[in-house]
């Protein structure tokens, strides 16, 4: 969360709350004999909801972009606005995100909450794919275009998104059920098998934070499994744990989380497409006269894309899957040119012989400073062009003349006539 032309978010915090657990006896922090509807004002968000985790049953209201609970998601934005960024919602207009292919309710819901309970001035619900996309523009090797693919990968999916112009095509959307906390994870089970000498309440902070201070992503994973067995002293890491509780080993999980978006099957049994593969199915997917642009320029986007490499890697890998289809096909053809009678040579010249060779195909994997807050970034920029975002807004009076069905429409797409 934040204001409108900032270069960075005021605030973040993870998308969950904490309620009173009924399990275990407590007095509530507004006192002991806590008076009717108080209660209701008894919770905790963000990182204030893991701290008190032992009183306070945390809960997740979002699931893979989706809002599950409305009622705990409206008690974060409360928060958010009053608490956090301390401002009067009625003097603002306000820019939401949306994951691709969001329900036409939801954005119904939202505009109810926002122009209902926080009386706001106006709403802007954009996709995220978008805005990623006007992030991207601060890298030099940037074509600054609405078409291209944007690799968003956050806490609890990765997705895959071509857009054409602005927009999303639906179509060829493509997601990965592997993201940041399943990495997490997997470096949690890798110390536990090693039986490192850490904490349990501090396993999971420390697992998260090995995987954001010193993972990264190799070019070969065989070779960097022999350079850590040859040379260990240089590769293998000491890490100090929270509170001065002593030094663990990090190790191959420095490589190995990361690894999973190349070879799903080091966590999985049930999901092994690898990200490379994704990505051309879903470009391959999209209309013909789209691909080359949406090959010439991949965005990454989300805090588990920074791995140091990833973008290199997936462009490596990428261009091998293009380049390889692309020589498979001109061999097809040269083959069938062969076959067919009609283009053979009857007489001792060469006046008829022709070669079609296939102009080859860029692949462009950007990676920029914003990329970790890409979605917010992107934002933040929309909100700054005053007379273009006031007029594609909705507004209070829009709202009260025609209710919360106009945000079903996009006023840069469409009209309401």
């Amino acid at each position: 969360m934040g204001f409108a032309g900032n270069t960075d978010p005021q605030f973040v915090i993870p998308s969950v709350i904490g309620l009173p657990n009924k399990n275990v006896k407590q007095t509530s922090r507004y006192g002991i004999a806590s008076k009717r509807g108080v209660e209701d004002l008894d919770f905790y968000i963000g990182d204030e909801a893991f701290a008190n985790g032992q009183m306070y049953g945390v809960s997740y209201p979002m699931r893979q972009g989706q809002i599950e609970n409305w009622d705990h998601m409206e008690r974060i934005w409360e928060t958010s606005i009053f608490k956090y960024m301390r401002c009067e919602p009625e003097n603002h207009y306000f820019v939401l995100t949306e994951p691709p292919l969001n329900a036409p309710e939801n954005r119904e819901q939202m505009a109810e909450i926002f122009f209902e309970s926080f009386n706001v001035n106006g709403l802007y619900i954009a996709v995220q794919a978008v805005l990623a996309l006007v992030a991207s523009w601060t890298s030099k090797n940037s074509n600054q275009s609405l078409t291209g693919l944007v690799v968003d990968s956050g806490d609890g999916v990765t997705h895959i998104i071509p857009v054409a112009e602005g927009y999303v095509l639906g179509g060829s959307l493509k997601s990965m059920p592997i993201a940041g906390r399943d990495i997490t994870s997997f470096v949690m089970q890798q110390l536990r098998d090693r039986n490192e000498p850490i904490p349990p309440e501090q396993m999971m902070e420390t697992a998260k934070t090995i995987k954001e201070q010193y993972g990264y992503t190799c070019h070969d994973i065989v070779k960097e499994f022999e350079k850590y067995d040859l040379e260990p002293s240089k590769n293998i890491i000491r890490h100090m744990l929270k509170d001065n509780r002593g030094t663990i080993d990090v190790g191959y999980e420095r490589f190995l989380g990361p690894e999973v978006f190349f070879n799903p099957e080091i966590i999985s049994t049930d999901y092994l497409t690898p990200l490379p593969t994704l990505i051309d199915q879903a470009i391959q997917s999209a209309p013909i006269d789209t691909r080359r642009g949406l090959y010439s320029n991949i965005v990454l986007s989300g805090g588990s894309t920074m791995f140091s490499n990833l973008g290199k890697r997936l462009q490596r890998d990428l261009r091998k899957i293009v380049d390889d289809r692309q020589s498979s096909n001109q061999a097809q053809l040269m083959a069938a040119r062969l076959k067919n009678p009609l283009q053979q040579q009857t007489g001792g010249g060469d006046s008829g012989a022709f070669t079609i060779t296939a102009n080859p195909v860029a692949v462009n994997v950007i990676s920029h400073k914003k990329q970790r807050h890409a979605v917010w970034f992107g934002g933040s920029i929309l909100g700054s062009t005053d007379q273009q975002f006031y007029q594609v807004a909705h507004s209070k009076a829009d709202y009260e003349e025609y209710g919360p069905s106009i945000c079903r429409y996009n006023k840069v797409f469409t009209s309401l006539g």
